[in-house]
């Protein structure tokens, strides 16, 4: 696999035992995407940091988000053409919308509900306690991304026990290695021509 993938964390990052960390082990081509404060975010500044590790990439890149970072991922493509992402694996979104939601995260709302300019696969867990399934499949819907169910795995992060999550590199395979028309994109929207 050579595409080039960008790591997105979510409130607080990702620690060195979460299954983002250790995806970045396994992709040589993988950086995560730093944001500035982890612990207070700010959407329009994760939004720029996100677009610039982006354009920084040689090639359009696969987006790797958890929680907080695929709604980080979902606004920043709110305006953005088709070619910048190559896809994207988004995982338990956060449902910054919630009326229980952190006072952390409420700025980020709301969130974009718009068909995402690149292919994605949103992966939910049925009893994640920061979004209910009925919630990510109108989240898959409106970004029109493949939903996968894959049952009660909490937040699908470190403390539910995601440290080493080898389907959640199979999945950033898939993605990567998939042609665009069998992702379903036109031959040649790869191009970073802007």
């Amino acid at each position: 696999m050579a595409a080039s993938v960008l790591v997105i964390p979510g409130l607080l990052g990702s620690g060195p035992d979460h299954w983002q960390t250790r995806l970045e082990g396994e992709f040589p081509t993988a950086r995560r995407v730093e944001q500035k404060d982890w612990a207070r975010p700010d959407r329009s500044e994760w939004v720029a940091t996100l677009d610039r590790a982006i354009r920084e990439c040689a090639e359009a890149p696969i987006l790797v988000a958890h929680s907080l970072g695929c709604v980080t991922a979902a606004a920043w493509a709110s305006d953005r053409p088709q070619g910048f992402v190559r896809g994207a694996l988004l995982v338990a979104p956060s449902d910054v919308e919630r009326a229980d939601a952190p006072e952390a995260i409420r700025g980020f709302s709301p969130i974009p509900m718009m068909r995402l300019p690149f292919p994605s696969v949103l992966v939910a867990s049925s009893d994640d306690p920061f979004l209910t399934v009925a919630r990510s499949r109108e989240l898959a819907v409106a970004w029109g991304s493949r939903w996968l169910d894959i049952g009660p795995a909490g937040h699908v992060n470190a403390a539910s026990g995601f440290g080493p999550w080898p389907a959640g590199e199979a999945l950033v395979r898939q993605l990567a290695d998939a042609n665009p028309a069998e992702r379903g994109l036109p031959p040649g929207s790869l191009s970073r021509e802007r």
